[in-house]
């Protein structure tokens, strides 16, 4: 997995070289941070659509790992700092205050697991986990100018429970069309609900999968740091990467669904604006 990211990081460290020679605009976003997808450049419409590519955990505490490719993009409105968008199973507005802070706000659908999911059928007889909407509220609050560092805090709640995520990040060698390297750390919170939607065996479940019944407690999860990356090559072409690792507290490890103690995904894509 670190041999993976390292090679991906020197993939796209050689397109960013590239692309900063050919790139032949610069845009304008609401915030000049990779992480924040914004198509528009000031007022009016926004649209980018792409492919992305991930390599990544099968499922939440699996050791199997599965290659995924998945649309990317989304539709924007901007108007002044506030910032409308759909992007895949999600619509949502965000806005800019004083300059320093984000807030965004969204209604999203999250998909549960599957029996499927495990290739080595370590899921059989647990059946398949909820599915529902969830409404997710974030803030980000600058630290220095041009957000270079930042707090982030995020909670999502909805019909399959509640996870709480909150974090601090810096943005490397970042300019202001919101291209360039950023790094983030979190620690992440979540309800009994949602711990064992994920990570919970009840009686059925223990009796159809010869697991050992499972009640996972509220409160910690996980603590992970997350690296992006985003770069235009020219004008409407658009380079971007993304990689993840997370590890579980000893609640969620000592579960028998959890084969690791880990988390882990790297993804690249392109992305072509309108």
């Amino acid at each position: 997995m670190i041999k993976a990211v390292l090679q991906t990081a020197t993939f796209l460290g050689a397109i960013s070289c590239f692309g900063l020679v050919n790139a032949t605009e610069t845009r304008t976003p609401q915030v000049p941070l990779p992480s924040v997808v914004d198509f528009t450049d000031g007022d009016g419409w926004g649209v980018g659509l792409g492919l992305g590519v991930e390599y990544e955990t099968a499922y939440e505490g699996s050791d199997e790992f599965e290659l995924e490719v998945d649309p990317a993009g989304g539709v924007q409105w901007r108007t002044g700092d506030h910032l409308f968008f759909w992007a895949g199973e999600a619509i949502g507005w965000r806005t800019l205050a004083r300059d320093a802070w984000l807030i965004q706000a969204s209604v999203g659908y999250e998909e549960g697991r599957e029996e499927g999911d495990s290739e080595d059928g370590r899921l059989d007889g647990l059946g398949e986990s909820s599915s529902g909407a969830a409404v997710l509220l974030e803030v980000r609050h600058a630290l220095a100018e041009n957000w270079r560092y930042f707090l982030d805090g995020r909670v999502s709640a909805g019909e399959i429970g509640t996870l709480g995520v909150f974090g601090a990040g810096t943005c490397l060698a970042c300019q202001p069309d919101g291209t360039g390297w950023e790094i983030g750390a979190a620690a992440t919170f979540h309800d009994g609900k949602l711990a064992n939607r994920d990570f919970g065996v009840n009686t059925r479940q223990s009796i159809d999968s010869g697991l050992p019944e499972t009640d996972v407690d509220s409160g910690y999860r996980s603590t992970g740091v997350n690296v992006n990356y985003r770069n235009y090559l020219n004008k409407n072409w658009q380079i971007f990467g993304e990689a993840l690792y997370e590890v579980y507290g000893s609640d969620v490890s000592d579960s028998p669904i959890s084969r690791n103690d880990y988390e882990a995904e790297i993804g690249v894509g392109f992305i072509y604006v309108f």
